[in-house]
């Protein structure tokens, strides 16, 4: 589970002046409940809401989603695609992504060194880490044998 609760993330806002919309709410319980290495793009998640009866505008997710993201409750990730998307972010839980840039296929992976070299820096400068990812764009196995086999 998150290390968000609609309690925390209610303290949070007000402490900067806003305030926990009946909206917010159900976005964060939306990331908290999706499967393991699940990603949503703006879109995704408004076709999901709307899915679940929940009439949330276009503009009010993505005006949600980057302010969760830079409050780090959710990631923003560049993944191949032309726009973000976003997961939970789960602090203890630092994870990369290596993307084909031919058909999208992610898969995510550890590594204990990128993280530490983001903790080193990032408290050299004298900041706060919410996030550290490494995104690594390739061609997958399967993309390479059919640019191989159409040549």
């Amino acid at each position: 589970m998150s290390f968000y609760t609609a309690d925390s993330l209610k303290a949070e806002l007000h402490e900067r002046g806003w305030r926990l919309t009946p909206q917010r709410e159900v976005i964060l319980n939306i990331f908290q409940n999706l499967a393991a290495g699940k990603h949503l793009s703006a879109e995704e998640l408004c076709e999901l809401l709307h899915t679940e009866g929940h009439d949330i505008s276009l503009s009010t997710i993505y005006r949600t989603v980057k302010l969760m993201a830079r409050m780090g409750i959710l990631r923003e990730l560049e993944l191949a695609e032309d726009h973000k998307h976003y997961e939970i972010n789960q602090p203890y839980h630092h994870h990369h992504h290596l993307i084909c840039v031919k058909c999208n296929q992610t898969i995510e992976f550890k590594n204990e060194s990128v993280l530490k070299i983001g903790d080193k820096t990032s408290k050299k400068e004298g900041y706060h880490l919410l996030d550290c990812q490494l995104t690594i764009h390739a061609v997958c196995p399967s993309c390479q044998r059919s640019i191989v086999s159409a040549n």
